[in-house]
């Protein structure tokens, strides 16, 4: 069992890799706003995005997606009937905080049809403006 430990530091929003390149596939989806979205969300927008693949390519698994959003944020609650003084609360889920420029997700083996219909279909699920990005070899 994680224990997640409840502090007041500063966390650092970096995770020691470049966040704004692509690093393991052709295509990507780029943040183009602040914005912070709790694990829920996350694993929600994952889950559509992983089926409408699916769809997209005729129920075969072929495409590769990584998800590149590390939950660096611990979001603490205490409950409304107590008093001021009586500590932090307990951590209810985890977070990331997004800045412009940071990739959530990449993609590998899919066309770029295929990819504007998928683009098209996680931007309305998302609750922050994203931008489409490729690599061309």
């Amino acid at each position: 069992m994680q224990v997640t430990k409840k502090t007041h530091n500063k966390y650092s929003y970096k995770s020691g890799l470049p966040n704004h390149i692509l690093r393991f596939g052709k295509f990507g989806i780029k943040v183009a706003s602040f914005n912070r979205i709790s694990e829920k969300q996350l694993k929600a927008i994952e889950w559509s995005l992983i089926r409408k693949l699916k769809e997209v390519s005729n129920n075969k698994k072929t495409f590769k997606l990584w998800n590149l959003a590390l939950l660096n944020l611990n979001l603490t609650k205490i409950s409304l009937e107590s008093r001021m003084g009586k500590g932090k609360g307990a951590v209810y889920s985890k977070a990331v905080f997004l800045k412009p420029g940071m990739i959530l997700f990449e993609f590998d083996n899919v066309s770029y049809q295929q990819l504007l219909e998928v683009f098209t279909f996680i931007k309305k699920k998302l609750p922050l403006k994203v931008v489409l990005i490729t690599k061309w070899d």
